[in-house]
């Protein structure tokens, strides 16, 4: 989640204050990912560094309005219009795990398994209760993006643990102990003959 650009964006909109962009930040993402007020603000100032933002007016309640520059608006119209790269060799938590635990001798990937998918089928349900009809407002609108591209995952994730639970079936027994051989690290040491 971007969220230095997702502030240009909304910035580019008009000038707001901290608070006030992450109210309009929550409303833009059905409240889904809560920013942290101090989140905001620290951006807001690495934007400011980098010349995308400056400090605009003060309200006579105290709030610092902040603006965009054109070099931010820039920016955030690139962002807008550029696909998402997902870097390749993202970590993945469950796919480390279960590599991890299938490899393992005596370890019970089955009940890794089944212990995964009921928290991913509770998650389903609940994202399920939580859709809304056709949404009226723009909030719900957002909600509803959010909450689809929620649910895809989650499916994706089941079909997954379908073809994990597949191929550990097809393969039973596949497991590594700690390796006998020691890995080579670093120079050999002065003097020592080498090795075949």
């Amino acid at each position: 989640m971007s969220v230095r650009q997702s502030l240009l964006a909304i910035l580019d909109q008009g000038p707001c204050y901290g608070y006030q962009l992450r109210t309009e930040f929550d409303r833009r993402t059905g409240s889904t990912w809560p920013l942290n007020v101090g989140q905001i603000y620290n951006t807001l100032e690495r934007l400011e560094r980098d010349g995308l933002v400056e400090k605009g007016d003060t309200d006579p309640q105290g709030h610092v309005y902040w603006r965009i520059t054109d070099a931010g608006s820039a920016e955030a119209r690139a962002w807008l219009d550029a696909p998402v790269s997902r870097a390749p060799g993202t970590r993945d938590e469950l796919a480390i795990k279960l590599a991890v635990a299938a490899t393992l001798p005596g370890a019970d990937v089955g009940t890794a398994l089944e212990t995964q998918r009921n928290a991913t089928l509770a998650r389903l349900q609940g994202l399920r209760d939580d859709a809304s009809a056709e949404p009226g407002t723009a909030e719900e609108l957002a909600r509803a993006l959010v909450v689809d591209w929620q649910r895809s995952v989650a499916e994706a994730e089941l079909r997954w643990l379908d073809r994990v639970e597949q191929r550990l079936a097809a393969a039973p027994g596949l497991t590594l102990g700690i390796a006998a051989e020691r890995p080579r690290r670093g120079r050999p040491v002065r003097g020592a003959a080498p090795t075949a």
